[in-house]
C-alpha cells in the first residue's frame, strides 16, 4: 500500500496546494498553544494541562503542546493512543471506554511501554482489565468515568462511584487513580454564565462522589475533566486537579457563537484550521459558486463553513464533493464579493467542527504566511478502533 498523496512540498506557495486540503496557520496555532499554558500557569498553577488529542490526532502539534508544559493526554481512540506513543509521547489517559478482550489486550500491551490509563464505568469491563492485566504481567491504572450531566457514559455520581472503585482496590492487577468528570455538552452552551453555573453543578457532584469514596476510606487525588469552553471554571474549582481542552489549538464556527459575559463573541483563542478549496464551476448562475470541498472534506454535523476571507458568502452543502456559494441570503442580495471569485481561485474555509473535519484528511499543512513551512501526518484519524 503506498502512502497517502501530499497535496504539496514543503516551500510551495498557499496557491498552488491541491485541493482540498487541510491548513493550519502555524503562527495562530503556536499562539493558541502558548496562551493555554500561560493562563494556566499564571492564574490556575495547582491544576495540569493534559490536552485532548482527538482535536488534531497528530503527534507534530502534540510534541509542541509538551514543550509547552502539557503533562501528557487524553485520547478516545487506541489509534489516537498507538501514534501518540509511537512518537515517543507516555503519559496518556484514554478517556473513552475500551471494551472486549482484543482491544484490551491491545491498549495493555502498549501500556507495557507507556504510562497508559484506562476509563471504566462498568465492573465486568474492570475484571476483564483485571485478567488482561494480570496475563501481560502489568498492574494498570484506571480511572472512573462520573456521569456529570452528559448523558452518555458515566457511572451515577456518589455511592454508584465508591462501589466501582471498592471493586478496583480488591482486584490484583488494577490500581484505582482516580475520577474523570468531563461534561461535554457543556463546552457549547452559548452563555458564559450557563456554562459557569454548569460547571458549579459538576463540582457538587464530584464532591458527592468524593464524599462516597471517603466513607470507605478510598483516597483520590486525581480528578480530570473541563474542555475549551469551560475550563477556567473547572481550574478555579479547587477541586479538579486536571483539565483537558483539545479544540482550543484550532477553534471553529461552533466554539465561535460562544459567548462572553458582556455578550460578545468568544475569542480566546484564534481560528488556525482552514480547509482550502478550489473555485471549480461558476455555470451560468451568477448567484452561484461551486467549489471542491463538500461533505468528504468538512464535517458539517455543528453546521457549515464560514468563509475566513469572504464572511458574507454563504456555503451550503453541495454534495459530497462539493460546496455551493450563494450571494443570496434570506432573499436579500450579497455584496458583490462573489462576483470576483474566478475558477481557480483558492478560498479558506473555517470548519464548522474541527474534530471530525481533521479526521476526513491524512495531512494537516503547516503554513507560515502563504508559503507551506511543514507537512504532518495524522496518524491517529480513523473510525475508533
Amino acid at each position: 500500500m503506498t502512502a497517502p498523496w501530499r497535496p504539496c512540498s514543503v516551500g510551495d506557495m498557499m496557491k498552488d496546494i491541491d485541493t482540498p486540503a487541510l491548513v493550519v496557520d502555524l503562527d495562530s496555532l503556536e499562539s493558541n498553544i502558548n496562551k493555554m499554558s500561560k493562563i494556566v500557569e499564571e492564574n490556575y498553577p495547582n491544576v495540569k494541562i493534559r490536552p485532548h488529542c482527538k482535536t488534531h490526532k497528530c503527534p507534530n502539534i502534540a510534541h509542541m503542546q509538551m514543550n509547552s508544559g502539557a503533562v501528557g493526554f487524553c485520547c478516545q481512540t487506541i489509534t489516537e493512543t498507538d501514534a501518540l506513543v509511537n512518537a515517543g509521547i507516555n503519559d496518556i489517559f484514554i478517556s473513552n471506554q475500551i471494551i472486549g478482550l482484543r482491544k484490551i489486550r491491545r491498549v495493555v500491551g502498549l501500556a507495557k511501554i507507556a504510562n497508559i490509563s484506562l476509563c471504566v464505568d462498568d465492573a465486568d469491563n474492570v475484571r476483564d482489565i483485571d485478567t488482561v492485566a494480570g496475563d501481560l504481567g502489568i498492574k494498570m491504572d484506571v480511572v472512573v468515568e462520573v456521569h456529570v450531566g452528559a448523558y452518555r457514559c458515566g457511572v451515577n455520581p456518589g455511592e454508584p462511584v465508591a462501589e466501582l472503585a471498592q471493586l478496583i482496590t480488591e482486584l490484583p492487577n488494577v490500581n484505582f487513580k482516580g475520577l474523570h468528570c468531563y461534561q461535554g455538552r457543556n463546552q457549547h452552551q452559548r452563555k458564559e454564565g450557563d456554562r459557569k453555573k454548569e460547571v458549579e453543578n459538576v463540582v457538587a457532584l464530584v464532591k458527592q462522589s468524593l464524599e462516597a469514596l471517603s466513607k470507605r476510606g478510598i483516597p483520590c487525588e486525581y480528578i480530570t475533566g473541563g474542555g475549551t469552553g469551560s475550563f477556567k471554571y473547572e481550574a478555579s474549582s479547587t477541586t479538579f486537579t486536571e483539565i483537558q481542552p483539545g479544540s482550543y489549538v484550532f477553534m471553529d464556527v461552533d466554539y465561535g457563537k460562544n459567548l462572553n459575559t458582556d455578550g460578545s463573541f468568544y475569542n480566546e483563542f484564534k481560528n488556525s484550521l482552514y480547509v482550502l478549496s478550489t473555485v471549480q464551476s461558476k455555470g451560468t448562475n451568477p448567484n452561484r459558486v461551486v467549489v471542491d470541498a463538500g461533505m468528504k472534506a468538512l464535517s458539517v454535523d455543528s453546521g457549515v463553513p464560514l468563509l475566513k476571507d469572504f464572511p458574507s458568502i454563504t456555503y451550503n452543502i453541495g454534495g459530497d464533493e462539493h460546496g455551493v456559494l450563494t450571494k443570496m441570503v434570506d432573499g436579500e442580495q450579497m455584496p458583490k464579493e462573489i462576483d470576483e471569485l474566478k475558477v481557480g481561485d483558492i478560498i479558506r474555509l473555517i470548519p464548522g467542527h474541527c474534530d471530525p473535519t481533521v479526521n476526513m484528511h491524512d495531512w494537516i499543512i503547516g503554513l507560515r504566511g502563504d508559503k507551506v513551512e511543514c507537512i504532518w501526518p495524522v496518524a491517529g484519524r480513523g473510525p475508533g478502533v
